[in-house]
C-alpha cells in the first residue's frame, strides 16, 4: 500500500518535472539569445547553472540560476511563455537600422522596452517606405510558429492611390496575381474615401504581406503612396493605439494566435 506522503512526493515531483525545460529553450524565452546562439555558449563555457557549468541537453527549472559570464540572467515568471508586441509603425519609420545619411531617430526595436530581451523579431514585416500594425515577439520558437501561422490569417490594409482605380483595375487587384506567378486569395477590394487626387482602398487578403499588397495594385499600373496594414489575424490596429506606440500582448491572446488557423472577420476582432 503507497503512504498518502509518497503519492503527494511523486506529483509534486512531476509538477516540478513539468516546469523543468531544455536550457537552450529558457534562454530563448528571455529573448536574450537564439537556441542555436545558447548551444555555442555552452560549448563555450560560458553559462553556468547553479553555479555548476551547463552542459548541452540539460534541463531548467523557475528556481534555477543561469548566469553568462558571471552575470545572472533574469527570467521572468512562466519565462516559457514568450512575450510579444503590437507596434504602430509609421510609414517611413525604420525597424531596425536608420536608412543611410537619415537624421539619427529612434528606430522601431529600440522604443520596445528591455525588459523584452535584444533579440526581438518581427513577424512579417511592412516594407520600410509603408507602416502600419507590426507584430514583434521576443521569443525565437514561438516567432517561427507565428510566421507560419500568419500565411493562414487574414489580413487588411488601407492603400493610398493617387487617382481612381478603373473597375479593370479593382478586378485586377481582387485577382490576386503577382510578379513571380503566384495568386493571392485576395476577398475584399473596395474604396474608402480621399481628398483631392488621392484614393483610400481597403483589401482584405489571406496571407498577404505588404509587399504583395503593393505589388498587386502596382501590377494594375497605380501609382501607389502608402500602404497601411489595420488588421493581422485577429489583431486590429484601433485608434487607442497611436502611431509610434506599442502594447504588450497578454498570454491568452498570443495563444489564440497560435491556435487559431481561421482568424475573425474584422468586425469580430477587438481593436488593440
Amino acid at each position: 500500500m503507497v503512504r498518502p506522503h509518497r503519492r503527494r512526493s511523486a506529483a509534486q515531483g512531476r509538477e516540478r518535472d513539468a516546469l523543468r525545460e531544455r536550457l537552450q529553450k529558457a534562454l530563448a524565452g528571455t529573448g536574450l539569445a537564439s537556441r542555436r546562439e545558447a548551444e555555442v555558449w555552452i560549448r563555450q563555457g560560458r553559462l553556468t547553472v547553479n553555479g555548476e557549468p551547463a552542459t548541452l541537453g540539460m534541463r531548467v527549472g523557475p528556481a534555477d540560476q543561469i548566469r553568462l559570464d558571471g552575470r545572472l540572467v533574469h527570467r521572468r515568471p512562466g519565462a516559457a511563455g514568450a512575450v510579444a508586441f503590437v507596434y504602430h509603425r509609421s510609414s517611413g519609420e525604420p525597424l531596425e537600422q536608420p536608412p543611410p545619411n537619415a537624421p539619427e531617430a529612434a528606430t522601431a526595436l529600440e522604443r520596445l522596452p528591455r525588459r523584452a530581451g535584444r533579440r526581438l523579431i518581427v513577424i512579417s514585416p511592412m516594407p520600410r517606405i509603408d507602416g502600419g500594425l507590426e507584430l514583434i515577439c521576443a521569443d525565437g520558437a514561438c516567432a517561427a510558429r507565428l510566421q507560419r501561422r500568419v500565411r493562414q490569417w487574414i489580413s487588411v490594409f488601407s492603400v493610398r492611390v493617387i487617382g481612381e482605380l478603373a473597375e479593370t483595375q479593382q478586378a485586377g487587384v481582387l485577382g490576386g496575381m503577382l510578379d513571380d506567378g503566384q495568386c493571392l486569395t485576395v476577398l475584399e477590394c473596395h474604396g474608402a474615401g480621399g481628398e483631392g487626387t488621392n484614393r483610400w482602398y481597403t483589401v482584405r487578403a489571406r496571407g498577404a504581406s505588404g509587399k504583395a499588397i503593393r505589388q498587386l495594385f502596382e501590377r494594375q499600373g497605380a501609382r501607389v503612396s502608402r500602404v497601411l496594414r489595420i488588421q493581422l489575424g485577429a489583431l486590429v490596429l484601433g485608434r487607442a493605439l497611436p502611431r509610434g506606440h506599442f502594447r504588450a500582448l497578454e498570454a491568452d491572446q498570443i495563444d489564440a494566435l497560435l491556435a487559431t488557423d481561421e482568424p475573425e472577420a474584422p468586425a469580430r476582432s477587438a481593436p488593440l
